[in-house]
């Protein structure tokens, strides 16, 4: 049942933010040829990083649902107990939202679609916010000093992880 949550969740939220929305501001711009082709790359590094992040929620016994959608759990599950720290999580503390970022940035490069990118701009400004301001309080309050020590030890969107020595 919750690989069947986390499925109805991607079909809810990352398709329609990372999909349908560059989907429909793409208009009727065609596919681009030649070097604009090159946003298959983030599109299959996007999906691909989402799909790993996926499997650490499942395997920590959750989904990517936000706490505030507790409501809707019986339909797109709800977030694990415990930090989920493993995976791509040990070197962003946000890896999911990055991978649909690259997948949004990758159909702006498909089209050649300035609307696309800035709407990837303004998801990321906008996500950004909602970490600081949502996400991470929750998490503080929820998983205490452990979230803690995450934080000083993962970068929030990429980069090197410092040392956990």
């Amino acid at each position: 049942m919750l690989w069947l949550r986390a499925l109805l969740f991607t079909l809810v939220m990352p398709t329609l933010f990372g999909v349908l929305a560059p989907y429909w501001l793409r208009g009727s711009r065609p596919l681009q040829s030649g070097p604009w082709r090159l946003g298959w790359i983030p599109i299959a590094i996007g999906a691909t990083v989402y799909l790993s992040c996926l499997l650490s929620f499942l395997a920590a016994h959750g989904t990517p649902a936000p706490f505030f959608a507790r409501k809707l759990r019986a339909v797109i599950g709800e977030e694990p107990a415990s930090l989920v720290s493993a995976g791509l999580y040990r070197h962003s503390r946000n890896p999911m939202y990055v991978g649909v970022l690259l997948v949004v940035f990758g159909q702006a490069l498909l089209f050649a679609s300035s609307a696309i990118a800035v709407y990837g701009l303004v998801g990321w400004l906008l996500l950004n916010l909602a970490v600081r301001c949502i996400e991470e309080p929750h998490l503080r309050a929820k998983q205490g000093a452990e979230y803690e020590e995450y934080c000083r030890q993962v970068p929030r969107w990429i980069g090197v992880p410092r040392s956990r020595g």
